[in-house]
């Protein structure tokens, strides 16, 4: 039998390590893509279902002055309750099937936030705290970009969408880091350049169009806007709970 030489004793070292901790990082990406499917998909037909009641007729009867049928500037006077189409079984359904895709999205990235903010503070986040963490979700992708960049009805003139784009990402980007930096340190020089992040979009300012038209009164513009926000706030509050609950339940089954 050949002997051990001292290259291969640090081979088979390193294997023994390694292998725990390969096996504790699928442990981790499992128990993430589990959690996030299931609270996602929850929280998705929940937000589905929201906008269909609460957003929906808001958009369909921004539609009738997109398209022509209902004017406003001119002078007409439209009813404030027009009759609308409100059940539309294939808008619906794809409605709902991109909600859940969305918010199964939102899921994982909120999972892997509250993972790793588990690992270094080495407690549990509770319900409670889901909660929390879903707010700042929504102050992070919804709230944050649209104080410069605000929910539009079809038909609002708007700037070009590739800067818009480009100015949401970065604008979502430096709101959550510079959150993170609030939330989870102490020194008040982080609080400032945490604070700082959060305004940078803002004061450099969102894209805008040359001129400010649109075929939809800006009742419904305001109304659309608030209740966008609204079932925003709402759904992302579920999402953090039940990512929090999933994400528990899920800790407990792997190490039990």
């Amino acid at each position: 039998m050949k002997p051990l030489t001292m290259f291969d004793m640090q081979l088979d070292f390193l294997a023994t390590n390694q292998a725990p901790q390969k096996r504790e990082k699928v442990i981790m990406f499992s128990r993430i893509m589990v959690s996030g499917l299931f609270a996602g998909a929850i929280a998705g037909i929940i937000a589905g279902f929201l906008q269909w009641y609460f957003v929906q007729p808001v958009l369909l009867h921004s539609e009738l002055y997109e398209t022509g049928i209902l004017t406003h500037f001119d002078g007409s006077n439209n009813s404030a309750h027009p009759d609308l189409e409100y059940i539309q079984p294939m808008r619906d359904g794809l409605s709902l099937i991109f909600s859940m895709l969305i918010y199964t999205g939102y899921a994982l990235i909120l999972i892997a936030a509250m993972t790793l903010r588990q690992q270094k503070s080495e407690t549990t986040i509770t319900f409670h705290q889901g909660i929390i963490w879903g707010v700042s979700g929504f102050f992070v992708m919804h709230l944050a970009p649209a104080i410069s960049l605000p929910p539009e009805v079809p038909g609002a003139a708007a700037a070009e969408l590739q800067p818009r784009q480009i100015w949401w990402f970065a604008t979502t980007l430096l709101t959550a880091g510079g959150l993170w930096i609030i939330a989870f340190t102490e020194k008040v020089s982080s609080f400032i350049i945490g604070a700082a992040l959060i305004l940078v979009p803002h004061i450099f300012g969102a894209p805008e169009p040359d001129i400010f038209t649109g075929p939809a009164p800006t009742e419904i513009g305001a109304l659309f806007a608030s209740r966008a926000l609204g079932v925003g706030l709402i759904s992302w509050a579920i999402l953090g709970v039940l990512s929090a609950f999933f994400l528990q339940k899920e800790t407990l089954r792997a190490t039990s």
